[in-house]
């Protein structure tokens, strides 16, 4: 745990998010490796994962184990859910994907259940708490591609990815690039409202401690696109441990919420110091499709623009 220049605990506290309805590991701002092909040799293909690993692949791949809520709706969305032999439990969109079998929890993997799914590829999520999964695996022959899916950038860069791994070359391109063009004019709308009369709102991970959504995650990104600022903006990483002072301080306008009624803040004494707290102003948004970068995401920052205009100020 490190303290920052503001005062603010920078953690990899576990947070509870969409992601998975429970608890996720936040990633403290390590710099994205780009994935890309690498030479290829006997008939098969090189790639460069997040981690800079080089992997040796045979493609198409015909049975992938995606680790990731993220790369599992990603695959499908490519077309390419028939690969998918293996998936976590907290994999739950599509609807199709919940017909695959489950290997359990990603984070880290059962490596048992994994390899009895006897996977050509397996997709696993960047993470210190992967790391002994990985080392597993890959003694155990399998080849494993480390991805980072941390920003709504990372999108469209690994659907070119794995468009040509699974076969879907074409279906990789045209994703990204309807996912980019639907960015860059979710972007153009956000830009046009004066920055004055963007809500300040504070995206809360985790409330025992307080831990806030900081510039370095894509929830932040979403945000953005949907007409708010991010109380917390100048943080550069994706969570901090904040105190409920410094929450009071800085006075949200709003405070996004992922329970359809009132959350357990709103009962507790210690928050009636924030104002937003104590006049009710909370933002609800209702999706796991929030705790995800996935080709939904222009989406949900329509319907999070929707949930904010709701909320009088």
């Amino acid at each position: 745990m490190a303290t920052s220049a503001a005062g603010f605990r920078l953690s990899s506290a576990r947070l509870r998010c969409p992601w998975d309805g429970r608890l996720i590991f936040a990633l403290l701002g390590a710099s994205l490796i780009a994935c890309h092909p690498a030479a290829s040799g006997s008939g098969g293909v090189a790639v460069v994962d997040d981690a800079g690993d080089t992997v040796h692949l045979s493609a198409p791949v015909a049975r992938i184990v995606s680790l990731s809520p993220a790369t599992t709706e990603l695959l499908f969305a490519l077309g390419a859910g028939s690969s998918v032999v293996g998936r976590t439990r907290w994999c739950d969109y599509p609807a199709a994907a919940l017909a695959v079998p489950s290997v359990g929890d990603g984070m880290p993997p059962n490596i048992e259940a994994v390899l009895a799914r006897r996977p050509d590829l397996v997709l696993l999520y960047r993470s210190a708490q992967n790391s002994e999964a990985l080392r597993q695996l890959r003694a155990a022959g399998v080849p494993v591609l480390v991805l980072a899916m941390d920003h709504l950038s990372d999108v469209s860069r690994l659907a070119r990815l794995l468009g040509p791994l699974v076969g879907r070359s074409e279906a990789g391109e045209r994703l990204a690039a309807g996912f980019d063009s639907a960015l860059a004019r979710a972007r153009a709308r956000a830009d046009s409202i004066p920055l004055a009369s963007r809500p300040r709102v504070l995206l809360l991970a985790w409330d025992q401690p307080p831990i806030a959504i900081g510039a370095g995650s894509f929830q932040s990104e979403i945000l953005s696109l949907a007409g708010g600022r991010n109380l917390f903006e100048d943080l550069p990483v994706p969570s901090a441990t904040v105190s409920i002072e410094a929450i009071a301080a800085r006075n949200p306008d709003l405070i996004l919420t992922s329970d359809s009624g009132l959350p357990a803040i709103a009962t507790r004494p210690e928050w009636r110091v924030v104002a937003a707290v104590r006049a009710g102003r909370f933002a609800h948004l209702v999706t796991p499709a929030f705790g995800r970068p996935s080709p939904r995401a222009p989406d949900v920052a329509e319907s999070l623009r929707v949930a904010l205009a709701r909320v009088p100020r």
